[in-house]
């Protein structure tokens, strides 16, 4: 019995399907990075939304009288890498909502935004 060689026309088959294989994980390893990217900002949006609205909050309720709660959120929202984008005082408690940098893409430009809410009750 002689061994049997690569059939005719099929030698560096192999490596075609290893470079397309190869693509395939680039391609899947590039939309994780992304998602972890838009976690990762998510979070951080959510945890400056959460400290800006407590800050307008305790301004709110300052005991030498109410001051202005949307400075204050403002700059606790700046001291965190943040934007506020929109702060809403109604009554005793603040509506906030920032928004922080997304993961770097060529295509286009990504924010992530996140709203809090803080008062008593």
């Amino acid at each position: 019995m002689t061994p049997r060689g690569p059939a005719e026309g099929e030698e560096g088959a192999a490596t075609v399907l290893v470079v397309a294989m190869a693509g395939v994980l680039l391609f899947v390893m590039v939309g994780l990075a992304a998602a972890g990217g838009l976690v990762t900002a998510q979070r951080r949006a959510q945890a400056a939304a959460d400290l800006a609205a407590l800050a307008g909050a305790s301004a709110l309720a300052a005991l030498s009288g109410p001051t202005d709660p949307c400075a204050a959120a403002a700059r606790v929202a700046v001291a965190n890498a943040a934007a506020l984008d929109a702060c809403a005082p109604d009554g005793r408690t603040v509506r906030i909502t920032v928004s922080v940098d997304g993961p770097d893409v060529p295509w286009r430009e990504v924010r992530v935004t996140a709203e809090a809410r803080a008062g008593p009750g």
